[in-house]
């Protein structure tokens, strides 16, 4: 497992490109997962029963994204900005990024994750499970312990909401509204934003 300067250096060296194929790379990896476990692990044919149209389901993932923002705010406001450091990642995948890519962006990341980790995981081997590999997926939060936390509660919130809902169209809006709202912060630099490193 590499170190955190070890990352966090490997991060600062990548070509801004080579950091977005990577991105898209990583997403196409996780969405092979899920179709290798769909197909041959649990060999699952409920998958398509979990994406149901419902406007107020969907509205709830609407204003669950936007809760979760604006309390990702109001601790990048209260807390020292060491807590929210994540290796400069997030700023160099949204600093140069127009919004129309930004939401393309957050589309893709929500609806893969999702499907993988609410989908397939959480229908199948539970909600904490899901959360703790949702988690440690997003490795550069391994390196900071409030950063890990969060993301570990956020998973839960989100898989709670898949659990009470039964509908991955909710949480794949939630996930969408939260990257591309904080996406859209880190571009313009709202709400005081600032790099942490």
């Amino acid at each position: 497992m590499m170190n955190k300067e070890a990352y966090f250096q490997l991060i600062k060296e990548l070509p801004d490109k080579q950091l977005i194929k990577h991105l898209y790379l990583t997403q196409l990896l996780l969405l092979a997962i899920a179709f290798i476990l769909h197909t041959f692990i649990f060999k699952s044919a409920t998958l398509k029963e979990l994406f149901v149209i419902d406007i107020n389901e969907m509205l709830l993932g609407v204003a669950a994204g936007v809760a979760v923002v604006v309390f990702d705010i109001i601790m990048m406001k209260c807390l020292p900005a060491e807590y929210n450091d994540d290796g400069g990642l997030n700023h160099r995948i949204f600093s140069a990024r127009n919004p129309l890519h930004i939401a393309i962006i957050a589309f893709v990341v929500a609806f893969v994750e999702e499907l993988l980790f609410r989908g397939i995981i959480q229908t199948h081997l539970g909600l904490w499970i899901s959360s703790i590999v949702f988690a440690v997926i997003h490795y550069r939060y391994l390196f900071n312990r409030f950063l890990f936390a969060n993301i570990i509660i956020l998973s839960l919130i989100i898989g709670a909401l898949f659990q009470w809902t039964e509908n991955i169209f909710v949480t794949i809006i939630m996930h969408f509204m939260i990257d591309f709202l904080l996406g859209i912060i880190i571009r313009y630099r709202l709400f005081g934003y600032k790099r942490v490193n």
